[in-house]
């Protein structure tokens, strides 16, 4: 499946929040596995009461069903997650295109473990700018900053 037709369109909480937050879920077990699938479903909950109220979110929809999203806080990408069985559609190129053509830059943090997520950036044109041994909740896990320019 490459390069689907999609449309990408505002975040609406009434319709989007269960969507994205299962789309959220699946997407983590795969690319965030190390993190055990206990702590996800605890930060499943933070994803629906705190990150997507209170980002800038833009969905990716295909014959009209959220297939993935993207969440930013001004020009910091706060998650990018694509339905598992949309990967490799162009969904998470075409959703980062549409955040840097609003913002004209962007930032975002990664976990160094997830190398499939790290090559997808670089292969974007994002450099890492710094990296830290310890992710924001203060766990042993190395995340990388990023930053792709226009």
């Amino acid at each position: 499946m490459k390069n689907i037709d999609l449309t990408i369109r505002a975040y609406d909480e009434a319709s989007d929040l269960h969507a994205l937050s299962n789309i959220w879920f699946e997407a983590s077990l795969s690319a965030h596995a190390f993190l055990g699938e206990q702590r996800l479903k605890q930060e499943r909950g933070l994803i629906e009461t705190v990150y997507l109220p209170n980002a800038e979110n833009w969905v990716a929809c295909h014959l009209g069903q959220p297939v993935g999203f993207i969440s930013l806080l001004d020009c910091f990408i706060g998650g990018l997650f694509v339905s598992p069985s949309h990967q490799g559609a162009g969904v998470g190129r075409r959703l980062v295109a549409h955040a840097l053509k609003r913002k004209g830059e962007l930032q975002l943090d990664v976990y160094t473990r997830n190398q499939q997520a790290l090559s997808f950036y670089s292969r974007l044109g994002f450099v890492e700018i710094s990296r830290r041994a310890r992710d924001d909740e203060d766990l042993p896990f190395e995340n990388a900053r990023m930053r792709l320019r226009r």
